[in-house]
């Protein structure tokens, strides 16, 4: 995977739903190899950017790019080989076991009317592994927690060995012990593999621990983007999220560490 490649290209982007405005003039270039946390309050168009980015939406206004060529270009397969997504919220209708849904990852590379390979196999054991979920391993889904269900949903995506990992609120479910083993996961897999992570965030301090850059989405626009290590301060806090909050930076990184005040 290539380090620091231009990905993905927004230009002029706007959406609706009917007559609701959800994005207007989003400008936007995403690299490849980073760590980007996508942060904004409910409804300010975090989920809807996602879709666009996935090839789920067209725009209505403006052109997204992915690798020089617009979205719409590729096919759904073509799309499946190269991103993957982990939703908040994941259901099914049959009862499949947990290793046949993390196998689903790799339908994208199995051709058609073809059986699993070895290598579509061992990429399913190494996603059950790193998400410690070899024990559920014949467990039907339905018989699972939520935070275990959503552990699978992010072993699946990692068998599908995508360029992107793309995650729309996808640890809200999950304790603070496994949010913060994912994060360590997605962080490793950018530094060591060059994996291309974009993460809706809520928790701030998460998103500042972890990424490399922030994008901050307000009212349907993109308020503000760039290093965690520049884009936190008081300032932004207050005037993004509503919230007073004093920005210490710590260490020789200079992560930012964010301390809310309460009255």
């Amino acid at each position: 995977m290539n380090r620091n490649h231009l990905l993905f290209q927004l230009a002029n982007i706007s959406f609706s739903y009917r007559q609701d405005k959800v994005l207007e003039g989003i400008d936007l270039q995403l690299c490849s190899g980073k760590f980007y946390g996508l942060l904004g309050a409910n409804g300010s168009g975090k989920s809807t950017l996602i879709e666009l980015l996935m090839g789920g939406h067209k725009p209505l206004t403006g052109e997204v790019l992915y690798k020089n060529k617009l979205m719409e270009s590729y096919s759904r397969q073509e799309l499946a080989r190269q991103l993957a997504l982990v939703p908040q919220n994941f259901s099914m209708s049959f009862e499949y076991h947990v290793s046949d849904v993390v196998l689903m990852g790799r339908h994208p590379h199995i051709p058609r009317f073809s059986s699993p390979a070895k290598r579509d196999m061992l990429a399913v054991e190494e996603a059950m592994q790193t998400m410690d979920i070899c024990h559920l391993h014949s467990r039907p889904v339905s018989a699972l927690s939520g935070g275990e269900l959503q552990r699978v949903v992010m072993a699946r995506a990692l068998a599908q060995g995508t360029e992107v990992l793309i995650l729309d609120e996808a640890t809200s479910n999950l304790d603070i012990q496994h949010t913060i083993a994912i994060m360590q996961v997605m962080r490793r897999r950018v530094k060591e593999k060059g994996l291309t992570v974009i993460a809706a965030i809520h928790d701030l301090n998460l998103a500042a621990a972890f990424c490399d850059e922030c994008l901050v989405l307000k009212g349907g626009q993109l308020f503000a983007n760039g290093p965690v290590e520049e884009l936190f301060t008081s300032d932004l806090l207050q005037t993004a999220f509503a919230v007073e909050a004093t920005v210490h930076h710590h260490g020789d990184h200079g992560r930012p560490q964010i301390q809310f005040r309460y009255q």
